[in-house]
């Protein structure tokens, strides 16, 4: 149809072809039209009926002008089945025939069914005659036909039991088995007569009941017995009226009923004798009123009550009922569920006893009355044992609070009255508290917790000794005292005149024990009336006691702890005081010690750089001569006696030279100049030059131990630094005869030092070594990275040293006093220890396996956020 076009030549039909075609329309519920379809392809739509407008809900003018939107109302599911057929006909020219759905344009929903019939015209053309109905009616009708045959083939299938039409001669016409369990087949069965098939007695009894229901019409039933495959069945057999002369018979397998009729026979034999033997009470009452219909042994023995008592009574009048709202819960559950289960209920006994019960009940029918079955389980010591299980597990829990409070407080006030106030909650005891027995102070109320109405015995004492002695003797043997009404025991009227005033009329006391003596007793009242004391009471009690005599004793042993800690605060104060005193005279020891060490020291340096000045340049001045003559024949000389005598003290006036023994002249003249040796005065300086290196290091020592050594920390290049530090080197090596071998990497990267001072470490390390060993000393210097650091070794092949002797050499001690030169050394590896902790580094010796020392120091990489330490 998408090819259907409006041609732009109308062909020319006769008149009466278009009357005809209208008055047709006229009388169709549908539409009519034509189409023309030339040799050339072009399509044209010559004629629609108005029946357009009323099946399409469009003008015809406008599907004369766009034969697509008919097109476009066709159902979406019935698009597919229209397009084949319309392409069938293109290309057969067959006639078509099309039924489908289509949605109008305001949304209606219609079954149509199209029709197109071809025409030869003499000009070699096709005129296609078109009827297009509405069948919608039709298809409801055929679809509530189809749905009313399912319905009805649904409900004959879903009936299981065999029909059968028989004739009233007894011939079968017709069965239904599907779903029965029949052995014969349907051509074993039609055309045969009862007789033929079934028993003569069963066959009798049927052709009976055949004539019956034919002659009055009446459905007419009857019950038999046949023998099968299964064994015997029973059968019933329902008869109507189908036809003249035949019946229609239902036959139902009632085999299933009557074995459940027995087995229901069987099962009220069961309930009768389980209703009379069942060890729980069971009652069948009215649901109206609660009138006892039926009740069995265990419900007299439960309540009470014997049957002639209970049967025709309600439970009202009985007054079984604690709380009568239990009863309408129970009428309005039934009423809405029609069952209740386990329901915890208390009841009233004839003897007037409480007890608690389980009910389940259920609504049944008697004779039409609405009745309930109740069954009562009593739950009674269940209920006992879970109660006293309830106050076991009460009983350990405030015993375990107790504890805790007990080992987590010092407070023996809070304590007490604590344990007073939860054992009242406990025992539900009117009052409870905690007496003193005291020598001294007599008898007196600790902690009480008491209802408010009753009177309380805080704040009660007495001092009667006599009275005092009665209360003890009542506790005599440390036995808990039970008194469940003190109206029935024997007491003096001044105890009894006590449990008058303050309204006691049961009580339970017991001892509290600071191990043999009696410190009080925990004691339990009850004012309101008698009472039965439980064993569970009077254990929870004993317990409590024993806590409350712990917390006795912890609370005596803190006060003695307390005393102890006064006495040892007052000792530390002294013992303070006395160390105060102490580090005072100390620190004025130190400021004595810093005086003398600066005052030495400054007359020290002084004298010994005199000495080095006087001898530096006696040496100077004689340069180029062997000896030394000192004494007057020479002016110059005598002026250098005079400076050398300036400088050192003379015990003899008359000697220059302290020791001389040179006798003076008998004029009085001095004596003849003295020969010294240039090598002495060599001596003599070195010994000055290490004394005044001593001095510097002690005062450098002393200056880094109270303030801390001063280094400015940079960035450096190793070896560039090492490179310099060999070059101020090498007039010690060549002196020694030592040489320096540097394997320093020159792409090492920057580490973060003071480089004067790494020169000075560097400096003492080597020295160390020339001083300890012979000329010709071989040093080789090396530099590796690990962990972040740099590692300085500096190795020689001199002697080695033990390992004490390693471990011990950077450490402040005292050295050899006869080596002067060793206390040196020693100070200035002293020194180079706090140099390396100040950089962040380490520095150590090892002595190697073959020959000579290692010596090694470690000083941090630069990095970015490095900065200068002090």
């Amino acid at each position: 149809m998408d090819e259907i076009v409006k041609s732009p030549h109308k062909p020319d039909f006769p008149p009466e072809k278009i009357t005809l075609l209208e008055t047709i329309a006229a009388n169709l519920p549908g539409m009519i039209f034509q189409i023309l379809q030339r040799q050339d392809g072009s399509v044209f739509i010559p004629y629609i009926s108005s029946g357009c407008k009323y099946l399409y809900e469009l003008e015809p003018e406008a599907v004369q002008a766009d034969f697509q939107v008919l097109y476009k109302l066709i159902h979406p599911q019935d698009i597919k089945a229209f397009t084949e057929s319309i392409a069938v006909c293109r290309t057969t020219l067959a006639p078509w025939h099309w039924e489908g759905r289509i949605v109008t344009p305001s949304g209606k929903l219609k079954w149509i069914q199209g029709t197109l019939q071809p025409e030869l015209q003499a000009a070699g053309d096709f005129l296609w005659h078109g009827l297009v109905i509405d069948i919608t009616n039709r298809k409801q009708a055929e679809e509530k036909l189809q749905e009313s045959e399912a319905r009805y083939k649904a409900i004959l299938d879903a009936i299981p039991d065999l029909m059968f039409r028989i004739s009233r001669d007894g011939e079968y016409l017709d069965l239904k088995s599907e779903g029965a369990n029949i052995t014969l087949s349907r051509e074993e069965i039609v055309g045969k007569n009862l007789q033929e098939l079934l028993p003569s007695d069963v066959a009798a009894i049927s052709q009976v009941a055949i004539a019956k229901t034919l002659d009055s019409g009446i459905l007419q039933s009857c019950e038999y017995q046949l023998p099968t495959y299964l064994g015997i069945r029973d059968y019933e057999a329902r008869l109507v009226v189908s036809g003249a002369d035949e019946v229609l018979a239902i036959v139902r397998d009632i085999t299933d009923r009557k074995q459940g009729e027995v087995a229901l026979q069987n099962l009220a034999q069961k309930f009768a004798k389980a209703f009379s033997c069942s060890p729980d009470s069971i009652t069948i009452s009215t649901l109206q009123d609660g009138r006892f219909i039926e009740v069995n042994d265990s419900f007299v023995n439960l309540s009470g009550y014997g049957r002639d008592e209970a049967i025709g009574k309600t439970s009202f009048e009985l007054n079984l009922w604690v709380d009568d709202r239990d009863r309408l819960n129970l009428v309005q559950e039934l009423q809405s569920t029609g069952v209740a289960r386990n329901l915890e209920i208390e009841f009233r006994q004839k003897s007037g006893e409480l007890i608690t019960t389980l009910l389940s009940a259920e609504v049944i029918d008697l004779d039409g009355v609405p009745a309930i079955l109740a069954v009562h389980h009593d739950i009674t010591e269940r209920k006992q044992v879970e109660a006293q299980l309830r106050l076991c597990a009460q009983r350990d829990r405030l015993l375990a609070e107790t504890l805790v409070r007990i080992r987590s407080s010092l407070n023996l006030e809070e304590i007490l009255q604590t344990t007073v106030t939860e054992v009242r909650q406990f025992l539900q005891a009117d009052r409870v508290f905690i007496g003193l027995n005291n020598a001294n102070l007599g008898v007196r109320t600790l902690a009480e917790s008491v209802d408010p109405k009753y009177p309380s015995v805080s704040g009660w004492s007495t001092n009667d000794e006599a009275y005092l002695q009665e209360l003890r003797n009542l506790l005599k043997d440390n036995l808990v005292r039970v008194v469940e009404d003190v109206t029935q025991m024997t007491v003096s009227p001044k105890v009894k005149t006590h449990f008058q005033k303050f309204q006691t009329r049961a009580t339970l006391t017991v001892p509290i024990m600071l191990g043999n003596e009696l410190f009080g007793a925990l004691i339990a009242n009850q004012c309101s009336g008698p009472r039965d004391w439980q064993s569970i009471e009077i254990d929870l009690l004993q317990q409590m006691s024993q806590q409350v005599a712990i917390a006795i004793q912890q609370s005596q042993i803190c006060q003695k702890l307390a005393e102890l800690n006064t006495n040892l605060e007052h000792q530390v104060q002294e013992r303070t005081a006395q160390l105060q005193q102490k580090m005072q005279e100390v620190e004025n020891l130190h400021r004595v010690k810093d005086v003398v060490l600066h005052t030495v020291a400054h007359d020290l340096r002084t004298s010994v750089m005199g000495n080095l000045m006087v001898l530096k340049n006696l040496l100077n001045q004689g340069v180029g001569s062997g000896d030394w003559g000192l004494g007057t024949g020479n002016q110059g000389q005598g002026r250098i006696i005079e400076k050398v005598s300036s400088q050192f003290p003379m015990p003899n006036p008359q000697c220059p030279i302290p020791n001389a023994h040179y006798p003076l002249s008998p004029s009085g003249a001095p004596p003849s100049p003295i020969p010294i040796s240039r090598s002495i005065i060599e001596r003599m300086i070195q010994g000055n030059d290490r004394q005044l290196t001593m001095i510097n290091s002690l005062l450098e020592i002393n200056s880094c131990e109270k303030q801390g050594i001063e280094i400015k920390l940079e960035p450096v290049q190793l070896s560039s630094l090492l490179g310099e530090c060999s070059s101020q080197l090498e007039p010690m090596l060549t002196q020694n005869q030592a040489t320096l071998k540097n394997l320093v990497r020159a792409d090492l990267p920057l580490v973060m030092a003071d480089g004067t001072r790494l020169q000075k470490v560097l400096v003492n390390l080597i020295a160390h070594s020339l001083h300890n060993n012979p000329p010709g000393l071989n040093f080789t210097l090396s530099a590796i990275v690990e962990g972040g650091m740099i590692r300085i070794q500096i190795q020689d092949d001199g002697v080695g040293m033990s390992k004490v002797e390693c471990d011990r050499l950077f450490d402040l001690h005292v050295r050899d006093p006869q080596d002067c030169c060793s206390t040196s050394i020693g100070l200035k590896m002293y020194l180079c220890r706090k140099v390396l902790k100040a950089h962040g580094g380490e520095i150590g010796v090892m002595s190697n396996r073959k020959r000579g020392l290692t010596f090694w120091f470690t000083l941090p990489l630069f990095t970015s956020s490095a900065t200068n330490r002090p």
